[in-house]
């Protein structure tokens, strides 16, 4: 089966909890938009996975039959994807700690060896790239590390309604531009994956 016939699973991170947050509309575009591409879309949200302050993350437990259910099945599905979109804002132009915190219940090695692409937003017309310099210092160290194109969405509110549709033209191209360059990534990764594994 052709390449362009099969599906990539995508799982998008997504960083906000805060009251009012504007992060579900960029959520739903982004994921309307891949699903549109011929992609299989999860989206890890924080606020519904509920996962408590980290205390003892997954590879903590040394029998995984005592780790929490919820845990074991997210672990899965990272570890079944094929790329990773984090979609974030800024708290104190930073990683939002509910992304940080989502992200660190699980080990490197879960994400390693697969690309992450990164959209950041805002209100304001910097559109969350300060927050976007240190994902690309996470997603280095977690080994899914970020393409080039960095998608950044100033005045956000004005960009996206509450259903995830775009309300100007650059939505689109920004999208495009940043998901060409990370399917390229994904299918060459699964490809070398497949033919070759991964180093030990």
């Amino acid at each position: 089966m052709a390449a362009a016939a099969k599906k990539l699973k995508v799982i998008i991170f997504l960083g906000s909890t805060r009251e009012g947050r504007l992060g579900e509309r960029v959520s739903k575009f982004c994921k309307n938009y891949l699903e549109k591409t011929n992609h299989e879309v999860t989206v890890f949200d924080p606020i519904e996975l509920d996962l408590p302050l980290l205390k003892k993350p997954l590879h903590f437990y040394k029998d995984l039959s005592e780790a929490p259910k919820k845990l074991k099945d997210c672990n899965d599905q990272i570890k079944a994807a094929d790329a990773f979109l984090f979609v974030s804002c800024e708290y104190n132009h930073c990683i939002p700690p509910a992304l940080a915190n989502m992200v660190d219940h699980f080990p490197c090695s879960s994400f390693a060896w697969r690309p992450s692409g990164i959209v950041t937003y805002s209100p304001g017309i910097y559109g969350g790239v300060r927050c976007s310099t240190q994902l690309r210092a996470l997603t280095g160290e977690l080994g899914c590390i970020s393409v080039s194109n960095m998608f950044g969405i100033p005045q956000v509110h004005t960009a996206i309604d509450e259903n995830g549709k775009p309300l100007n033209d650059q939505m689109e191209t920004g999208m495009k531009r940043l998901m060409s360059q990370l399917d390229w990534m994904a299918w060459a990764m699964k490809n070398q994956k497949e033919k070759h594994g991964i180093p030990m």
